[in-house]
């Protein structure tokens, strides 16, 4: 009997600070990730690029220096506590290929683009505890 191909799998799991984020990867784990493939799990973290701190805050103040560095090293150990997080979600689960990614910018864009680079073959996120009604509300406001 010939042996069997092993299809691999690439499984983008965009990751962020809140639960729901960890629970998405953990379902992601349980119930997408299986032993028939050869799955490699990309974790995809969206830091805020620089601009979105503008030196001017909403009262017209300018931050100084020190502030844009300190809220930029705030946001690197964010970005290294996260991928810390879901690695070892990852590593609890067992035998699972995993790659960390990092990219600035806006969530939204960045999950788009890294899809679009990567051509995942599934793309998993968590829903930010939205209700259905919470969700049409903000989608179709009136």
């Amino acid at each position: 009997m010939a042996d069997a191909v092993v299809k691999q799998r690439k499984i983008l799991v965009a990751v962020d600070e809140s639960e729901e984020s960890m629970y998405a990867l953990s379902w992601c784990l349980k119930n997408v990730v299986s032993e028939n493939y050869k799955d490699t799990v990309v974790l995809l973290y969206a830091k805020p690029i620089r601009s979105a701190y503008a030196t001017l805050d909403g009262t017209g103040y300018f931050f100084s220096s020190e502030v844009v560095a300190t809220m930029e090293r705030y946001n690197k150990e964010m970005a290294g506590s996260v991928m810390a997080k879901a690695k070892k979600v990852c590593d609890d689960f067992g035998e699972v290929e995993v790659e960390t990614r990092v990219e600035n910018g806006d969530a939204r864009d960045v999950i788009c683009r890294a899809a679009q680079e990567l051509g995942p073959d599934v793309l998993v996120m968590g829903s930010h505890g939205y209700g259905l009604i919470k969700t049409y509300f903000q989608l179709y406001s009136f």
